[in-house]
């Protein structure tokens, strides 16, 4: 089985600084960064060879990529103490998109995923600060 999703945070990596090719830039050193002590939110990368696969493959994803990102988003929940999706409490994540050399500018972040009608709710709740839930909502939209 090919490895398509490797993680990273709270001291721990399965990736480091020389993985660049696999990881991207940002990913690798994400790994690095996490694996030499800086804190370092929990979250994973997935491999460079997913784009690749996806392009030589009639535009498919691998087969098992599903099960490899929700396993990882399961270990985030658990370091995390929160659910992705939770409507009191949600975990949100940022996605960062990388290449093996730097591309300033060409790809897009998308922040706040995991924010919706009811999530925001719960951030605002949780946050106490209900204009600063549906600012961060907005810059999601």
């Amino acid at each position: 089985m090919t490895k398509w999703v490797y993680t990273f945070g709270d001291g721990a990596a399965e990736g480091d600084a020389g993985m660049r090719n696999l990881l991207g830039g940002k990913g690798a050193n994400l790994a690095e960064m996490s694996r030499v002590g800086v804190p370092v939110p929990p979250g994973f990368t997935i491999t460079t060879e997913v784009c690749t696969y996806y392009y030589e493959n009639n535009h498919t994803y691998p087969a098992d990529l599903k099960e490899q990102v929700m396993s990882a988003l399961h270990d985030i929940e658990e370091k995390m103490g929160r659910k992705f999706g939770d409507e009191n409490d949600p975990l949100l994540f940022s996605v960062r998109s990388g290449a093996r050399v730097s591309m300033p500018g060409m790809m897009d972040t998308v922040l706040n995923l995991g924010l919706n009608d009811k999530t925001v709710l719960g951030l605002a709740k949780r946050s106490g600060n209900e204009k600063f839930a549906y600012d961060s909502y907005r810059r999601f939209i």
